[in-house]
């Protein structure tokens, strides 16, 4: 085989390649940094190539640093429109769910996203089992109602995906499962309750379900009456902007870089001087000046690199060369 697809059992260890060059990894905010670091292994180093909306903090960082490249597209498919966010402070939800009857009598869909899949005993949470039940017999009784979560068969998700894709059902209630994956042109509203339970990166990729025709669409946020401040900052963040790079560098400034040498994929970096976000522009020109560097002379060992080649050997022991 020339082309292989498949999920994360491609990097699974039993799984052996005669010449991979080639590796790319879409939605890769879903993935662990060493589930990424296992393709690397699989024979020589193969090029990669990592698709997604929103960039977790650590892959941004790396961007500054200078392990990863990063080409963005910044314009809407044609003939879209950029989807209308709203803030909603939970006790409000009856005007959400007026506007939302008026989008589904107009013949749209819709989706309402929820933290837990049911009753939690330690968090009083809305839950889509029991949110399913409240909006068909309550809310909807006039429309069909579904719903979908991890804890379905495999077989039950497929036909409620679906009905919902036909559109024979106009609301459908889940969980972050919709979160990637799925695409539904007439699906024009989002609902995200307790959505301060959301990182930005899901928040932005559940707004992505909506939005995927031609005509209108709109996100609702719906939050509790306490939340922290990292959360308003998040729900601010969503308000202000539908460009997912935008929102990765809010993410970045929000949870930290994480580690660059090591897995965490989020958590703080502290640098003796630069700031990854205020100082990006001075980092992406140090970057490209390095590299330029090493390109014209890979051992330092130009006379006007002699300071430089004199504090990275101070900085590393082991002898190994400037440009490894």
């Amino acid at each position: 085989m020339d082309l292989v697809l498949g999920t994360q059992a491609l990097f699974s260890d039993d799984v052996e390649y005669r010449s991979l060059r080639l590796s790319v990894v879409d939605e890769q905010h879903r993935f662990g940094v060493l589930q990424r670091l296992a393709l690397s292994r699989k024979g020589p180093v193969p090029d990669l190539l990592m698709m997604t909306a929103t960039p977790i903090p650590r892959t941004l960082a790396l961007t500054v640093f200078g392990d990863l490249s990063v080409s963005a597209i910044h314009t809407m498919p044609p003939g879209r429109k950029g989807v209308v966010t709203h803030l909603t402070k939970a006790g409000n939800e009856a005007k959400v769910y007026d506007f939302v009857r008026r989008l589904l009598a107009a013949g749209r869909q819709a989706y309402f996203v929820y933290p837990l899949i049911g009753e939690s005993e330690r968090l009083e949470l809305k839950n889509a089992v029991a949110m399913e039940k409240r909006l068909c017999e309550e809310i909807y009784p006039e429309f069909k109602v579904g719903l979908i979560h991890s804890r379905l068969k495999e077989e039950e998700k497929r036909a409620v995906m679906e009905s919902f894709s036909k559109g024979e059902l106009a609301v459908l209630v889940a969980t972050s499962v919709v979160e990637v994956g799925v695409d539904v042109p007439n699906a024009a509203a989002m609902v995200v309750e307790h959505a301060e339970r959301f990182g930005l990166a899901a928040l932005h990729q559940l707004r992505g379900r909506v939005g995927r025709g031609t005509e209108q669409s709109y996100c609702f946020l719906v939050y509790s009456e306490e939340v922290t401040d990292d959360a308003k900052s998040r729900l601010k963040a969503m308000l202000g902007t539908n460009d997912g790079f935008a929102l990765a560098e809010e993410d970045l400034r929000i949870r930290g870089p994480g580690e660059i040498a090591g897995t965490a994929q989020s958590g703080y970096l502290r640098l003796s001087i630069a700031d990854p976000i205020r100082d990006a522009l001075v980092l992406e020109q140090a970057r490209a000046e390095a590299f330029a560097m090493l390109e014209a002379d890979p051992g330092l060992l130009y006379p006007r690199n002699a300071p430089i080649r004199d504090v990275l050997a101070r900085a590393n022991p082991f002898g190994d060369a400037p440009g490894s």
